[in-house]
């Protein structure tokens, strides 16, 4: 068993129910809200789904390829992204259309304040491994403040903050390229999104540290929002799907782990943490009906959260993270995610014949289908219609020509066409209508 190195043990001693019908809002800006219920009429319930996949399947290992892609960044020795390729952001946002919190228009002062604050004539200066203290914000500006679209156009407004990259769990790898100018940032690239990171939110390791960890036999988190604690009771921070933490020892129902807190000028604490194997393993879990159940009802409970706002996960985020407990990796944005496995396209095809190559083709829980801006998990058939899992905002509609939304903002089970039977329904919308891919995760 790969525990890990005494270099670093040295070192502690100093330092789901079943959902009702799904309630959605009207978004459209209008006299009033109108609430409504989900049409559909799909149970919403892991268990019920779960009962038809495999009891046991037998599967390659893949958990050090996983553990490869997890700790990518501890390997870096610069930055893997050119300098021009993480400056998009200033290029893409700017005066035209952003507003702030107040939804008024954002001034070309605070862009021009974006630009000198992110120092980037610094960037590839510090080069330094790092880790998380708890669960981050990535930001594509170094600031906390948001920027958003018109408010007043459907599917704008709250909650998208087009400022919001994506977040980090606790105790995951990052690489820091530099500071920004007034130091209260730093530019960090994780396994899978870079983006700016508050400096006191993260402790620097160095090289034998991240060497060590590597090499140690690694837990899993299956289970979300669990309190971890340090040997005297004090907090450190919750669980999350996926995150691993490097074994150290194991007791009849506990592992013995090591995870980070900090001392002080972003210098590492070095914890011994007891971790209750109702919520970690050794290894990777098995893609199979109990699983499954387990890990899916963990991302169920979630509200939507875009870019990870709020502690929730948008619906590539909920993919990503359902699926590290399996050892399966994926990137963060759902268009990098369609191209994972065996891709199967479906554009140029009228809505039979994607119902059709869906039904014979795709792999219940091991099957992406993607629009664009959106993607979802096939999980087989409910009378006779294909079901897909995913965590959505809502359903676009159009009354009059104006274009609105029926907010949903959670997990749902759900058809292709699901809000089919509101009156304002804007079909041409519909994730069957607008199907480009469909990808089986496990080929």
């Amino acid at each position: 068993m790969r525990y890990i190195v005494l270099v670093i043990v040295s070192l502690f001693f100093i330092s789901c129910a079943t959902k009702e019908s799904t309630l959605v809002k009207s978004e459209k800006k209008s006299k009033k809200n109108i609430e409504i219920y989900e049409v559909s009429n799909i149970p919403q319930d892991v268990e019920f789904f779960t009962k038809n996949a495999p009891k046991d399947r037998e599967k390659e290992s893949v958990q050090s390829q996983y553990e490869k892609y997890y700790f990518s960044v501890w390997n870096y020795e610069k930055p893997r992204a050119s300098l021009e390729s993480i400056k998009w952001p200033l290029r893409v946002y700017g005066v035209k259309n952003s507003y702030a919190e107040n939804f008024h228009p954002i001034s070309q002062e605070f862009f021009d304040e974006m630009q000198e604050n992110s120092n980037f004539d610094e960037y590839g200066s510090l080069n330094a491994n790092a880790i998380t203290l708890r669960h981050v914000d990535m930001r594509i500006f170094p600031t906390s403040k948001p920027l958003l679209k018109d408010p007043n156009l459907a599917g704008e407004g709250f909650p998208f903050d087009y400022l919001q990259n994506s977040t980090l769990g606790a105790n995951k790898p990052l690489f820091v390229s530099h500071y920004s100018k007034d130091r209260e940032w730093l530019y960090a690239f994780s396994s899978f999104a870079s983006g700016w990171i508050r400096s006191s939110e993260v402790v620097f390791l160095n090289k034998k540290h991240t060497d060590a960890w590597q090499k140690a036999q690694q837990i899993f988190f299956i289970k979300d929002k669990q309190a971890i604690y340090d040997s005297e009771g004090n907090f450190l921070f919750s669980s999350k799907l996926g995150t691993l933490l490097a074994l150290i020892s194991e007791e009849e129902d506990y592992f013995i782990a090591l995870a980070i807190s900090s001392y002080k000028n972003s210098k590492p604490l070095f914890e011994r943490v007891k971790i209750s194997k109702t919520i970690a393993k050794k290894e990777v879990l098995d893609l199979d009906r109990d699983s499954l159940r387990a890990v899916m009802s963990e991302v169920f409970k979630d509200n939507y959260g875009w870019g990870g706002m709020y502690g929730q996960r948008d619906c590539s985020s909920m993919l990503r993270d359902m699926f590290a407990p399996f050892g399966i990796w994926l990137p963060r944005n759902s268009k990098e995610q369609a191209r994972i496995g065996e891709v199967i396209s479906l554009e140029n095809l009228s809505d039979d014949e994607k119902i059709y190559t869906i039904i014979e083709k795709a792999i219940p829980f091991e099957t992406l289908l993607y629009i664009s801006g959106h993607i979802v998990l096939y999980v087989g058939l409910f009378d006779d219609e294909i079901i897909v899992f995913h965590n959505t905002w809502g359903v676009k509609t159009i009354e009059d020509g104006v274009k609105g939304r029926a907010v949903i903002g959670k997990t749902i089970f759900s058809t292709l066409e699901f809000g089919n039977d509101l009156p304002n329904y804007d079909k041409e919308s519909s994730i069957l209508r607008n199907l480009k891919s469909m990808n089986i995760l496990t080929r």
